[in-house]
């Protein structure tokens, strides 16, 4: 409560803040730039907007330099479009002098001024800090804020006394404690800096660029979060212009590796991501960080490429395109997933080239090269998966030409982040340039050497179609045809999912089951399969036609779960007559007559009129016969 007390005195005390009100002419004049024409503003990146990012940016050099600079702290300034007249604070304030202080501001500015007080104010933050949960307390980052905003550097030597303590700290259980009162206390240090001088703020940065870097150096999972929360508090809301130095810092964290100690690797990837405050407005900054993640990509600890793949996907955000406008400044999303594409390639080829591991006598040899292509190939699931996680717009055209890649892994790291990034696409809404290529891509993977590739396509489609199911119309006749394919697939895998995905579809009213359909199958399952030589039984190729015709009466049966339309007894009929077909065969019939058991059991008493006396026996004889439940 004394916290927020302090802090809301602190407001109440604050020096005013002077507005100006200028149009952006008078602005880019101001600054020699030149001022847009009259015609439509379209949104993203302009030659008007230039100057309020960091690419623009020349520090002052003068005071007065420094408080003339516009300085717009809200990220949504001058995106869309500029109002006629722009509002904003000018980068001076008045401050409080020890002879013009008021008695009020003077009682907290001598208490402060104490060094003794302010090392018992510590002490007493860490020791409430071991009683209770641990986490970043806000209020206190607020009223240090309020302290260092009102008062400026007069209090900044003797924090930085105690901050060199706290992150000295040895012993291990007061560690944590010191570490979190010492985020707070530079979290408001920096924020708190916003209005003070230029003079002022060399010497600050002076002092706590040492202690941070000081501090990213012996990060421990521990103190992590706390130095997470003090740079995105510190940074919110602020103009990157005004942040110029601390972003610069936390840009070339990652350029310090270390293979020593993962865990600090890690811990600098994670601090990059607290740039995403300033969102559109660094484009300079994530494009250097694109260009240099991108090329770690093989990285040999994964904790260490997960983070790489988060921060890579961040740097790809900002990339959207929108009504008359789109991002040009930032790192391209098309071209850099084509660059990967052809990396994954080449990571595969070595992978099925060359074996990851080769035994010789009681020794295990692990291949370098494979090392490194699976390492790449593990990443770039991980960062497609976050591309759909981070991006606004994430489903791009150079997505769609990665994505037999996706499939083809199945068959080299098949994992449930392979299944997810391919559902990520299927999920996304797809405008038909997007819809029209994917289909063309399934339809060559369909054809694909590898199975695994072709399976993983023929189980896409059924979600992709769920999740396009009216911009999908008119294309039922490709994706027919392609279930059609893959339902005849010599791999048995392959054929058992296009069963699952034409019944999905059925079910779902995208396909109609039709009597051509019907039929087609009927005959399908009645092909004979075997032929005499030599006085010796030989099953033939004809065994998938057959056993492609049952999974295809299979989809029609389950397509209806909770009802009998009129074509369903008759293929019920016809998937009995089967029940002593070889073992492949039985066993996709054993699995539909068990659900379609399961899914009829409540309501048999109304169901089973849909049946003449002659079916309901045949179909009583089989799902109690001996080879139903064998």
């Amino acid at each position: 409560i004394a916290e927020q007390c302090v802090s809301a005195l602190c407001r109440i005390q604050k020096p005013p803040i002077i507005y100006l009100e200028k149009s952006l002419h008078d602005i880019l004049y101001h600054i020699n730039k030149p001022c847009p024409g009259e015609e439509c503003c379209c949104p993203g990146d302009r030659d008007d907007n230039l100057w309020i990012t960091l690419n623009d940016y020349q520090p002052p050099k003068t005071q007065i330099e420094w408080e003339q600079t516009c300085f717009l702290d809200k990220c949504f300034h001058g995106y869309y479009k500029w109002p006629k007249v722009i509002k904003y604070p000018m980068n001076k304030r008045e401050r409080y002098t020890k002879k013009t202080m008021a008695e009020h501001v003077a009682i907290i500015y001598n208490r402060f001024m104490d060094k003794t007080f302010i090392t018992k104010l510590i002490k007493f933050m860490i020791i409430e800090d071991e009683e209770d949960e641990i986490t970043f307390n806000i209020n206190r980052f607020r009223m240090f804020k309020g302290l260092f905003r009102n008062f400026g550097l007069d209090l900044i030597d003797h924090f930085m006394e105690q901050l060199d303590i706290l992150i000295h700290e040895k012993t291990k259980e007061k560690q944590q404690g010191c570490h979190r009162v010492a985020a707070e206390i530079v979290a408001g240090i920096i924020r708190g800096s916003k209005y003070w001088t230029l003079e002022m703020l060399e010497e600050l940065w002076q002092k706590l660029l040492p202690l941070l870097n000081e501090v990213c150096t012996n990060l421990t999972p521990e103190t992590l979060s706390y130095w997470g929360s003090c740079f995105k508090f510190g940074m919110e809301d602020l103009d990157p212009r005004r942040m110029h130095r601390l972003i610069e810092f936390i840009r070339t964290l990652i350029n310090n590796q270390t293979t020593v100690n993962t865990f600090l690797e890690t811990s600098r990837w994670f601090l990059v991501l607290n740039l995403t405050n300033f969102e559109w407005r660094v484009p300079t900054i994530w494009c250097a960080i694109n260009e240099h993640a991108k090329e770690m990509l093989d990285h040999p600890y994964k904790a260490v490429r997960e983070h790489i793949a988060n921060v890579l996907s961040v740097s790809l955000s900002f990339d959207v395109k929108l009504p008359n406008g789109q991002s040009t400044r930032h790192p391209d999303a098309n071209r850099f997933i084509d660059n990967i594409r052809e990396r994954l390639h080449q990571a595969i080829e070595i992978y099925e080239k060359r074996p990851l591991a080769n035994i010789s006598g009681e020794k295990i040899e692990i291949d370098q090269e494979a090392r490194k292509a699976l390492n790449f190939i593990e990443t770039v699931i991980q960062l497609h998966t976050r591309i759909f996680m981070w991006c606004l717009q994430p489903m791009k055209s150079a997505i769609v030409r990665i994505f037999p890649y996706l499939c083809d892994l199945e068959s080299i790291v098949p994992s449930e982040n392979l299944t997810i990034s391919r559902m990520y696409v299927a999920m996304t809404y797809l405008h038909t340039p997007f819809l029209e290529s994917l289909i063309e891509q399934l339809e060559q993977v369909c054809i694909s050497s590898k199975w695994h590739a072709r399976r993983a396509a023929i189980e896409f489609v059924q979600h992709m179609i769920f999740c396009n199911l009216f911009n999908a119309r008119s294309y039922k006749k490709q994706i027919c045809k392609l279930i059609f394919k893959c339902l005849f697939d010599e791999q048995f895998e392959v054929r058992t999912v296009a069963s699952v995905t034409l019944s999905g579809l059925y079910q779902c009213g995208y396909i109609q089951v039709n009597k051509e359909d019907f039929k087609y199958f009927s005959q399908m399952s009645k092909i004979n399969y075997f032929i005499k030589k030599s006085g010796k039984t030989i099953i033939t190729d004809n065994i998938i036609k057959r056993h492609g015709g049952i999974l295809g009466l299979c989809a029609i049966v389950l397509s209806s779960p909770y009802d009998i339309p009129n074509y369903v007894p008759d293929a019920l009929m016809l998937l009995c007559e089967h029940s002593h077909d070889p073992d492949l065969i039985q066993k996709s019939i054993k699995k539909a007559l068990s659900e379609f058991r399961r899914t009829h059991h409540d309501s048999w008493h109304e169901h089973r009129e849909k049946f003449t006396e002659d079916q309901l026996v045949i179909l009583a004889d089989v799902l109690i016969s001996p080879n139903y439940y064998a």
